[in-house]
């Protein structure tokens, strides 16, 4: 995401008279059928806005067309608020898509620094964040904005003390047809999609980053690959040796031809199966060792906590797809030896996060979300969540817990 370049200018009180007067002056001269006409403002005391001003769709493993994004809430009064609800509406037709209230919408709901809150109120001068999904049938489906509508408990106007019902409309957001296609990031058979899209209860999906002056969702399409081995198993042996897990040391692969723009090898892997303290984590080295490319038309490959000593580009080089950049780690933030990868607007996690298709992979079964814990436990065997046929697929995203066959 660029920078805004660009000088400001402060005009000063006569200025602003002036031009207020020239333009009172101009709209009283306007012929009768000219004159703008509007019905009454509505005092909105809980403003809202869309925290990108377009998202893209993306074509799931599911056949469904996926689109996610961020609402930024703010109570500007000097009362506390109650967001009761958000319906999700097509702004050029008007038909209403989804709703989300009660617990859906305290699910999503965030602190500014990506925290649960335990309630939908909003002090006076708090902000919120509201995750949102949505998905469609098809691509014809998928509208090309949409606008918001508020279920709103608060003051009715900047006087009043006493809170009211209001409902309003706000945050439009525009959905680009764009499709970044990558080829794959590694390669062979069971790789399982862990923490990906695009429940806001998954840890990629749910982490803003306050960086570089804004809230940035670098990882919104973030995926975690982890391999089974032939028996379905996700770890062998003493869980607290690297080797142990059947993806450690894979070799990674350049998704597309690009440039290198950064890359770390200095890290040591990290002892799983726990995270590290916090305490040892910043922005300097949550990534672990790792490599970032450059694509072009402003995308950005991210790969991280590769294996210590195995990077094999360095900043400047060129490379093209399929080119071994790494193996695969434990260094930086994580618990255990997998890919870190996504795909984001600029070099940095100060950049938003981008969605993606692969070329071409087979989807080989997936892990029920309802043992989900069981599965971050690093024990037992998967083999019945894999399908007796892999299905070919191209030109799509795999889901959380997907288990996926890549090219060899």
């Amino acid at each position: 995401m660029a920078n805004g370049k660009g000088r400001r200018y402060k005009l000063g009180a006569g200025l602003l008279a002036l031009v207020a007067t020239v333009m009172l002056g101009w709209l009283t001269h306007l012929p009768a059928e000219a004159q703008p006409t509007s019905a009454p403002a509505q005092w909105t005391p809980v403003v809202a806005s869309a925290l990108t001003p377009t998202t893209q769709a993306v074509l799931g493993v599911d056949g469904q067309y996926h689109i996610v994004y961020e609402l930024v809430l703010t109570n500007t009064s000097a009362y506390a608020a109650t967001l009761n609800g958000v319906d999700i509406v097509a702004e050029v037709s008007g038909e209403p898509l989804a709703s989300v209230a009660d617990d859906d919408l305290l699910s999503r709901l965030r602190a500014p620094g990506s925290f649960r809150v335990p309630t939908a109120e909003l002090g006076p001068s708090e902000s919120r964040l509201v995750l949102l999904d949505q998905s469609f049938s098809s691509r014809d489906a998928v509208p090309d904005r949409l606008i918001h509508r508020l279920d709103i408990l608060g003051t009715a106007g900047p006087a009043r003390r006493e809170a009211s019902p209001l409902s309003y409309a706000a945050a439009p957001i525009a959905i680009a047809s764009a499709e970044q296609v990558l080829g794959p990031p590694l390669k062979g058979a069971g790789w399982v999609a862990i923490n990906g899209c695009c429940s806001p209860d998954v840890g990629h999906r749910s982490t803003g980053l306050p960086t570089a002056g804004a809230i940035h969702f670098a990882q919104r399409f973030a995926i975690d690959w982890m391999q089974l081995d032939r028996q379905g198993r996700i770890a062998v042996g003493d869980l607290a040796d690297v080797r142990s897990y059947p993806s450690y040391g894979a070799e990674l692969l350049a998704v597309a031809d690009g440039t290198v723009v950064q890359t770390r090898d200095d890290l040591p892997d990290q002892v799983p199966p726990t995270l590290p303290a916090p305490s040892t984590i910043d922005l300097t080295n949550v990534l672990g060792n790792n490599v970032i490319l450059d694509l072009g038309d402003g995308a950005y490959a991210l790969y991280a906590h590769l294996q210590p000593g195995s990077v094999q580009v360095k900043t400047g080089d060129r490379v093209r797809k399929g080119q071994v950049l790494g193996r695969l780690g434990n260094t930086g933030n994580t618990s255990a030896p997998h890919l870190h990868f996504h795909l984001m607007a600029g070099p940095t996690l100060a950049s938003d996060g981008l969605p993606y298709t692969f070329d071409r992979f087979e989807v080989a079964g997936q892990i029920p979300l309802e043992e989900v814990e069981q599965f971050y436990s690093f024990e037992g065997n998967w083999r019945s969540a894999l399908l007796p046929q892999p299905s070919p697929r191209q030109r799509e995203f795999p889901l959380f817990l997907t288990v996926v066959n890549f090219p060899e």
